[in-house]
């Protein structure tokens, strides 16, 4: 079961060391699984990061080396043909069309309908329910790419997920500032014109007021997921891999989107709990393009060849402290990071 969130930061998880932030049934997969705290997005060609960040996830291969017309060989293709009842449903907007139609059963979100409906996360949830108490027989192991549509924006969250806050209480980022010390190229983005200059607390606490209700739904609904294959008899038996496609401003650094290469936007959480999983966590750097071939791994299936992901099984099963020495980080034509 591979969850995957939109434009949700890597330090928006309670057990991951913010303890302003609701998220019960994430906590427990984190305390009973094993964390990547240093999971990156390469980065992006375009101001729509989720695009090329799904990209590489579902072809295992690097920002500027996959080939967006190529079905054969990409994740759901593989475990397809590996045997698994595969299924996804992801937004509708900046995906991988593709790659999805290589999943026996897929579909989309309305994500401007479950993006301004209050409740985020639900529809995925239920969707995902429906397929495991109705369509999946049993007859062979399923492979589950649900994909939520947010929180990414338009965040808004019902008054049940509004109410879990105080939004005078909420603090600010530790790097907030009112604004970007320099001109990124990126100062009026569709993103960054969702707040006016300057970045007032006040500001700044409203959205993420918004997100962490957001985000409050989500996880409220992953543990629907995850109740419904307790119920199954099958949650012991299934690997769960919980992740986003890359992070969000937001007021750090003056800025609100992902269209930069700071810790907050390129960082994603990154959780994988389920049999021959131990507990625990490792600072060792992934890319979020490793999954794929790590999922392979974990299920014994043959990672294809000529991936530039590399399976991250040897660092979860405490065989390897690391499988990258340097991430590299690229966003359009003016940014670059390096990490070592």
């Amino acid at each position: 079961l591979f969850l995957f969130a939109d434009d949700q930061r890597p330090d928006t998880i309670a057990a991951l060391g913010n303890p302003h932030i609701k998220t019960p049934p994430l906590d427990h997969l984190v305390q009973r699984g094993f964390v990547f705290r240093n999971a990156y997005c390469m980065g992006s060609t375009r101001g729509a990061v989720c695009n090329p960040s799904r990209h590489m996830m579902l072809s295992g291969m690097s920002l500027y080396r996959y080939n967006a017309k190529k079905r054969e060989g990409t994740f759901g293709d593989v475990m397809r043909k590996a045997g698994f009842v595969t299924y996804h449903q992801s937004k509708r907007g900046n995906t991988a069309r593709e790659y999805h139609k290589a999943f026996e059963h897929t579909s989309y979100l309305d994500d401007g309908a479950v993006r301004s409906g209050g409740h985020h996360g639900q529809t995925a949830a239920d969707n995902a329910i429906g397929f495991l108490t109705s369509t999946w027989k049993r007859e062979a192991p399923f492979f589950m790419y649900v994909g939520f549509a947010g929180p990414h924006d338009p965040r808004r969250a019902a008054k049940k997920w509004l109410n879990l806050y105080q939004r005078d209480k909420i603090p600010l980022p530790e790097n907030y500032r009112p604004f970007h010390p320099v001109d990124n190229d990126e100062m009026f983005v569709r993103d960054e014109r969702l707040a006016p200059w300057p970045r007032t607390p006040a500001v700044v606490r409203r959205h993420l007021h918004d997100y962490y209700g957001c985000i409050s739904s989500i996880d409220h609904h992953v543990g629907r997921v995850i109740a419904t294959l307790k119920t199954l008899g099958v949650l012991e038996n299934t690997i769960i891999i919980y992740a986003a496609d890359h992070g969000l401003a937001i007021g750090s650094h003056g800025l609100f989107g992902k269209q930069n290469l700071y810790e907050h936007s390129m960082g994603a959480p990154l959780i994988v709990a389920g049999p021959g999983i131990s507990k625990g966590e490792t600072a060792a750097f992934a890319y979020l393009f490793d999954i794929f071939p790590t999922v392979c791994d974990l299920v014994d299936v043959s990672v294809p060849e000529g991936l530039d992901g590399r399976s991250q099984a040897p660092v979860i099963h405490g065989k390897a402290s690391r499988i990258r020495d340097t991430v590299f980080l690229s966003y359009r034509k003016g940014q670059r990071a390096v990490r070592q």
